[in-house]
């Protein structure tokens, strides 16, 4: 295979999204008029049996999640918008270290406060709970307080701007507890929001692609996804090539809706899906730029078993599942290096923009995800995702690379 290319480097300030377009609730047959219960029977005075009336038999308001689906468009939007912010004026100082040694920015914490606070206002009727990257501890000590009032006022310019919430300005502590609200532990019963507030911090620290992933679970289960990837392309970029400038993607997804995207500037959303190439050798794929995030060299030596002709598209953050969503490559592979172990948030919000897009994303074993064990996901190996023709060839080129590479050890 040839050298791998990084993909376009493309940095740039797009407009904050001031107006979430509407998403048209789904319309449901209603389940008596498809019944086999006589119609002289009235409904209402009909037992069912168990088995039926455990399940829900039409999707009522409240399981549409529509409101959800705005607030996360609108929450993950406005984060964006301050990341974009910290991004053009960078400072080396913005930096500091964490326990795992990825940098962490001013903006992630800006980020996290954010999608806090707009949930929290926007769903003020519902239990809140959310699951995510940071929190505040380093910003508690003295050394922080410098950072935090910046944050603070990043924090206060950036929901400013969009004009929606009237109350007085967020104080330090208030910002604090926004951060700390992303310590849930998730898990398989109620709702729980998932984020990551800046995913791939070194790409953000670059001036190239990272994203702002936020995905909702429900029971265990991921029900909708937002990704707001502020340097990718609105043209695709296939082939590490695109003909157009103009940057700023957010993809939506919602449980049986199908997937969209619309530029961060409010444009009109288009449904996308992936690519249905179905000869493995005229696919592409995506990988980690990072090889200290994901493991090259087992990618490689899959994508030879398939026959791939074209060098890997190696780009930073989730913004990877949103590409793929929308057809620019075939298949996504991560391998990360042993003892690793996976979070919800790297990957839920990819996770249903990529399936609802008519994808697959499956562990190295063929086995779904699991976002319902709490903040970590354990899973065979590594992660692949690719679309419904070209999975099995995949998963058997995967497991006999495995298989070998197990052999030399």
């Amino acid at each position: 295979m040839t050298a791998a290319a990084p993909a376009t480097s493309v940095a740039a300030s797009v407009g904050c999204l001031r107006a979430v377009a509407s998403f048209s609730s789904s319309t449901y047959s209603h389940f008596l008029s498809t019944s086999r219960i006589p119609r002289f029977v009235k409904p209402h005075f009909i037992s069912l049996p168990s088995f039926v009336a455990s399940r829900p038999l039409v999707a009522s308001a409240s399981m549409s999640y529509d409101k959800e689906l705005a607030a996360a468009k609108k929450a993950a939007s406005l984060a964006a918008c301050l990341c974009q912010k910290v991004q053009k004026e960078l400072l080396q100082s913005d930096v500091q270290s964490k326990s795992d040694r990825s940098p962490v920015t001013v903006a992630d914490y800006g980020s996290q406060a954010i999608v806090s606070f707009v949930l929290e206002r926007e769903l003020s009727a519902e239990p809140f709970s959310l699951v995510a990257e940071e929190d505040s501890g380093d910003l508690r000590k003295d050394s922080g307080k410098d950072t935090l009032q910046r944050i603070t006022k990043l924090v206060n310019e950036t929901i400013a701007t969009d004009g929606s919430y009237s109350a007085s300005p967020l104080s330090p502590e208030d910002v604090l507890r926004a951060i700390d609200s992303g310590k849930s532990e998730g898990g398989s019963f109620g709702r729980h929001w998932v984020l990551d507030p800046i995913d791939g911090t070194k790409g953000f620290l670059r001036g190239e692609q990272y994203a702002v992933a936020l995905a909702l679970l429900d029971d265990g289960k991921v029900v909708l996804g937002v990704l707001a990837c502020p340097n990718l392309p609105l043209a695709s970029i296939a082939g590490n090539v695109t003909s157009e400038n103009a940057v700023g993607c957010l993809f939506f997804a919602k449980v049986g809706s199908g997937t969209f995207m619309q530029s961060l500037d409010g444009s009109s959303p288009v449904k996308v899906h992936v690519s249905d190439i179905g000869n493995s050798e005229d696919a592409s794929f995506f990988e980690s730029y990072e090889k200290a995030h994901s493991m090259h060299d087992l990618a490689g030596s899959i994508a030879r078993k398939l026959g791939v002709k074209a060098p890997p598209v190696r780009i930073d953050s989730q913004a990877k599942y949103g590409a793929l969503s929308r057809g620019d490559g075939a298949i996504y592979m991560r391998f990360p290096h042993k003892g690793y172990r996976e979070k919800i948030w790297d990957h839920a919000a990819g996770c249903i923009v990529v399936t609802e897009a008519g994808g697959v994303v499956t562990d190295a074993a063929g086995q779904p995800l699991d976002f319902s064990q709490g903040r970590y996901l354990d899973l065979d190996t590594g992660i692949i995702v690719t679309n419904q023709k070209l999975m099995p060839s995949l998963l058997k080129a995967v497991r006999e690379s495995l298989e070998e590479k197990s052999s030399l050890l």
